[in-house]
């Protein structure tokens, strides 16, 4: 099956943007390669009004904090859902992604918390993981605060943002805290192996080009030796075993398509309860296209329900469009 029609035109209408003879992203620096992305950003519908959102900034030691925003869409959330974005640990910026984290938030009932670690190439390996085990402590730690009660504490993330949640999941089970009811990895960056299959089939070649996941490699972990270790490639860790129930993404047309198959077989086989679902058609970065790229809505649409059967106090809150503005009035404030 070759690409749908929604991401060729997307495709297509990057290209006539760009015009000819484009720079590639894997021949600039990180400060070109996110003015270019912050110039090739979509338009984006509001997303679903929350009853709160606050920024806050969350230690990460040293005297230093990373910004965090928390969606919460009711007065009684159901979970807190900790939210790693993608952007192959060099890219994206809060409000990128919080559309996506809206949605997550309107259609699971949990409140959300967008994580905004530091990015590599100015923090690299192993940096953007201890923001990330610092955010899930801070989540744990003040779940109550956040959603009224002991609620379900999920960890997720989209590509780069889901290899280091997969991470910080299984350092979970290793130190026995914070319990994590689920994992959700959407295109989950698992093993730094260039020789999958995936990685090689024109069709892939699009949204992420071999050429830019290299490159991305380059700036996260500069040195190679230092990839095999199971906190940069999840899929080389000799126990899988224990991890949380975990909900998985791939898409048909993605470099990392191969990859993340392999790692979801992998915790099976390890004895956890994964549920998998590969997105025919798509390439990836289409889950942070939510009214641009259906297949987006409908992979949330999946994660509701996996939610729903794994959750406590099972509820499910799918939003017509005439009901977003349903909630209280929104805030802001900065702690």
């Amino acid at each position: 099956m070759a690409l749908d029609s929604a991401s060729k035109a997307l495709l297509q209408s990057w290209a006539a943007a760009a015009g000819p003879n484009p720079t590639p992203l894997w021949q600039l620096d990180a400060v070109q390669a996110r003015a270019a992305a912050k110039r090739k950003a979509l338009q984006r519908e509001p997303g679903p009004a929350m009853a709160r959102c606050e920024d806050v900034l969350i230690p990460v030691g040293g005297g230093s904090s990373i910004p965090a925003r928390l969606l919460v869409p009711t007065q009684q959330p159901r979970g807190l859902l900790v939210y790693l974005h993608g952007g192959g640990w060099v890219l994206g910026e809060l409000s990128e992604f919080e559309v996506i984290g809206r949605k997550l938030a309107a259609c699971t009932g949990t409140a959300v918390l967008l994580v905004g670690y530091r990015l590599a190439p100015e923090h690299r390996f192993p940096i953007p993981l201890q923001d990330t085990w610092n955010a899930l402590l801070w989540a744990n730690e003040h779940k109550v605060e956040i959603a009224g009660g002991n609620v379900p504490l999920v960890i997720a993330g989209d590509s780069a943002g889901a290899n280091l949640a997969a991470v910080v999941a299984r350092w979970s089970r290793e130190r026995n805290s914070p319990q994590l009811a689920a994992q959700v990895l959407v295109y989950p960056v698992t093993d730094a192996d260039f020789t999958r299959g995936s990685y090689h089939e024109p069709e892939n070649q699009t949204f992420l080009p071999t050429p830019a996941m290299n490159w991305f490699w380059d700036q996260y972990v500069a040195d190679t030796s230092e990839r095999s270790h199971p906190d940069a490639s999840p899929l080389r860790a000799q126990d899988l075993s224990g991890l949380p129930v975990t909900f998985l993404v791939t898409g048909q047309h993605d470099i990392l398509r191969d990859e993340g198959q392999a790692y979801a077989a992998a915790m099976a086989d390890a004895g956890v309860e994964v549920e998998h679902h590969e997105m025919a058609g798509q390439m990836h970065g289409f889950f942070n296209m939510p009214g641009i790229l259906p297949a987006s809505d409908q992979a949330l649409e999946k994660i509701s329900s996996f939610l729903d059967r794994k959750l406590s106090r099972p509820q499910t809150y799918h939003l017509p469009d005439d009901q977003v503005n349903a909630f209280q009035v929104e805030s802001s404030v900065s702690a």
